[in-house]
């Protein structure tokens, strides 16, 4: 999968930028090993339809430049109170050379564990891979169904890689771990000794009269 941006070359920096994303338009950086850093602006409104279709593994042509660039989503700065894009670090990639990026993981089918009251844990929600533009995968599916009893666990020597990706993630790694599910334990009832409450409002009680007798000689 292969997506397009338009993208321009930008002037503004700074509050200017921040006039910007007021018409809609996202400040972002093009950096990569062979590329000079470039400021420029992007849709916000494309950016954000093209980024929830590709991801942080998917391969982004921006057109609108000197020449087309291959690029992947590197960084993204969000407002703290919107949520919306702020800006966006793009990295261009080197024809013919690997990647390496992170890519969210899918847990797919059911889990018989489940059915017996148990609880699936999920470790790790994305992995770190290499592989040429090419082969990069949008994610990577984490089959469940095999976990059929209490303490049964998925590592990342199990996970099957698609062809022509490589992942870098310690072999031993727990990806997903079935555990039963466990009771919130009751504060035990404190009981109540109505005899020692008797026994201390009787004893009160007395005291209370031997003060008033004793005034009362006075």
């Amino acid at each position: 999968m292969t997506a397009t941006l338009q993208a321009q070359v930008r002037t503004e920096r700074g509050k200017r930028a921040r006039a910007l994303r007021a018409r809609g338009v996202l400040p972002a950086v093009l950096y990569g090993p062979k590329e000079d850093s470039a400021a420029l602006s992007l849709s916000l409104r494309e950016f954000e339809k093209v980024f929830k279709e590709a991801g942080e593994s998917t391969v982004i042509t921006l057109t609108g430049l000197d020449e087309d660039k291959d690029v992947l989503v590197q960084d993204i700065a969000y407002d703290p109170v919107t949520s919306a894009p702020l800006h966006v670090d793009l990295y261009a990639i080197e024809k013919g050379k690997k990647v390496t990026v992170n890519v969210p993981l899918e847990f797919v089918g059911e889990a018989p564990v489940v059915k017996l009251g148990g609880l699936l844990t999920k470790v790790l929600h994305e992995l770190e891979i290499e592989a040429m533009p090419k082969d990069l995968p949008h994610q990577i599916e984490v089959d469940v169904s095999s976990i059929s009893d209490f303490d049964s666990q998925i590592t990342v020597a199990e996970i099957v890689a698609p062809a022509g990706v490589s992942i870098l993630n310690d072999p031993e790694e727990v990806v997903v771990v079935a555990e039963e599910a466990k009771e919130e334990a009751e504060a035990p009832v404190e009981q109540v000794d109505m005899d020692a409450i008797e026994v201390e409002e009787k004893g009160k009680k007395e005291g209370e009269e031997g003060e008033n007798e004793a005034k009362s000689e006075e």
